[in-house]
């Protein structure tokens, strides 16, 4: 195993898109959820989304995600994800992310995604990006259904906690490790790294990213993977150093970021 790792939040930061919404359609025409479900998921991910999340938001989202999945087959929802993966993930996925991931392969590093999203999710995708090692929230399970208990719920400080755990196992240096997300709930993850990065953050992390002087990342451009394959020779990748006593992070300058980086670097030598 390699010294150092890439930890990746999911939404937002890998996707453009909230995995467990996404597969809310599938969910509600196999009738696992309702529409009045529907409508308060996609609310309660709307207000995570535009002010981030408190231990006491958290604690509510990962009980009710608990009690929604009471009695559902586990065989039944990892169907619905496999058949509706390719539609409903693979034309939302970041190509900046994709390329990352596969720089920080590139360097020897291990890509593991850390996702409040259920394990039954997370892992899927991760397996679309080559990403075989995931940190997701884990449901309890008894005769082939969720009980409506959690086993671990991966938001907030147990992040951190389950990311010390693999990199004691596996003798990471968190020191030389990076981390990427988008949610100011990712702040303890972020701050245990030595390379952490905001991307596409909400307004509570990009005000701590630039206290801190992190490097903060913008994510604009969602490409179906089997299109970004096929034209990934074309695609640039940067790596950006930022501030005094800041960490090296690896950036991406696509689509225009390059053009406009040469010209404020000729523009500062003049």
């Amino acid at each position: 195993m390699g010294r150092s790792a890439a930890f990746f939040d999911l939404d937002k930061t890998v996707i453009a898109t909230s995995s467990a919404l996404a597969f809310g359609r599938p969910f509600y025409r196999d009738g696992l959820i309702t529409k009045r479900d529907v409508v308060k998921t996609a609310y309660a991910q709307f207000m995570f989304k535009r002010g981030g999340a408190d231990d006491q938001s958290m604690v509510r989202t990962r009980d009710y995600m608990a009690e929604l999945c009471k009695g559902w087959k586990v065989d039944q929802v990892r169907q619905i994800v496999g058949e509706t993966l390719h539609e409903l993930i693979d034309p939302y996925i970041y190509a900046e992310a994709a390329i990352l991931i596969e720089e920080h392969q590139a360097a020897g590093r291990d890509i593991i995604l850390v996702s409040a999203s259920g394990e039954e999710m997370v892992a899927p995708i991760g397996a679309q990006l080559g990403i075989t090692d995931v940190i997701a929230t884990r449901m309890k399970v008894a005769d082939g259904r969720y009980t409506g208990e959690i086993d671990f719920y991966a938001a907030g400080q147990a992040k951190v906690e389950a990311v010390r755990r693999i990199a004691d196992e596996r003798g990471y240096d968190l020191a030389e490790c990076y981390a990427y997300s988008d949610s100011v709930s990712d702040v303890p993850l972020l701050a245990a790294v030595g390379h952490p990065s905001a991307v596409n953050p909400d307004k509570a992390l990009r005000r701590e990213a630039l206290e801190r002087r992190w490097p903060v990342l913008e994510f604009r451009h969602p490409v179906p993977l089997a299109r970004r394959l096929r034209n990934r020779p074309a695609v640039p990748v940067a790596a950006a150093a930022l501030g005094l006593g800041v960490t090296v992070a690896i950036g991406i300058a696509w689509y225009g970021r390059r053009r406009r980086a040469r010209a404020a670097a000729a523009a500062a030598a003049l």
